[in-house]
């Protein structure tokens, strides 16, 4: 992880250093805080981001501005048609190109790009869904979590949210991937573009990925670029005995460029003796 230079005013650090004393009461914090969040949901600041160099850069200063919302901002009350919320951050209200499905909830702070579709799902503050990405139904995109152009989230995957403690790293999808259903990609874990990650796989930052073809470990919590990867177990043996434990298994790479073909895919996985 390496960090950059912000957007964000410096005032931020300054409230940061004194949180302890802030309330809803400062104006003049709330004021700082609610433009550097305003930032985040126009996606003209964001939280993290993949470098030139291929590195995850974080902005702390960002991170921190939404920390400071919870502190300055007050329990409010709110209602859309029937339903009533009683909460300190508010609904995004920003969602020019986007289709919006009913039942889809997006918090303020959260940037959206023109041209993604969001069925009845939900994204948390500071996350970040670039243009033409599917958040699918009962797909969550939690905070901080940065998913690329062209994605598509599949039916309940779960994209895990970091916003403490200060080190840790976002969830990161690439531009062009496909995540499954009910698969949960959490803190720290990172999906190369193009890739193509199995219904129900789980990773995490420490999540050993393997390739099946040559039994190399590949980078822990990460998913390489275009390839197809599905949850698995590599016996481990302790006192007690011989134990699967869970990791990520690379089957296949793919050709750069390679469009999501369900009958090719289902092709890759039942070569593997996986089910479809």
């Amino acid at each position: 992880m390496q960090t950059h230079s912000s957007p964000l005013p410096a005032a931020v650090d300054e409230l940061w250093e004194r949180r302890a004393e802030l309330g809803p009461g400062d104006a003049e914090a709330r004021s700082v805080v609610v433009g550097a969040v305003d930032m985040l949901d126009t996606g003209s600041a964001r939280v993290a981001a993949v470098s030139s160099t291929g590195e995850v850069v974080v902005d702390e200063r960002a991170r921190r501005a939404i920390l400071l919302a919870f502190r300055v901002l007050g329990m409010a009350r709110s209602q859309v048609g029937d339903f009533h919320h009683h909460d300190r951050v508010p609904l995004k209200t920003s969602f020019d190109g986007v289709r919006v499905v009913p039942g889809a909830i997006a918090r303020w702070g959260a940037h959206v790009a023109p041209g993604v579709v969001l069925m009845p799902s939900f994204v948390d503050i500071g996350a970040h869904v670039d243009a033409g990405t599917m958040v699918d139904t009962w797909a969550t995109v939690g905070s901080c979590a940065q998913i690329g152009k062209n994605v598509h989230l599949s039916g309940g995957a779960g994209i895990g949210g970091v916003l403490e403690p200060p080190d840790t790293v976002p969830v990161v999808v690439e531009d062009d991937a496909l995540i499954g259903s009910r698969a949960m990609i959490m803190e720290g874990a990172r999906v190369g573009r193009g890739a193509v990650v199995g219904a129900g796989t789980v990773l995490s930052a420490s999540t050993p990925v393997v390739d099946v073809r040559t039994g190399e470990e590949l980078d822990r919590g990460r998913v390489p670029d275009w390839c197809v990867a599905v949850g698995g177990t590599r016996d481990r043996e302790f006192p007690g005995g011989t134990f699967g434990l869970p990791c990520v298994l690379v089957l296949k790479r793919l050709r750069e460029g390679w469009r999501h073909d369900r009958a090719e895919l289902d092709e890759i996985l039942r070569e593997h003796g996986v089910n479809v």
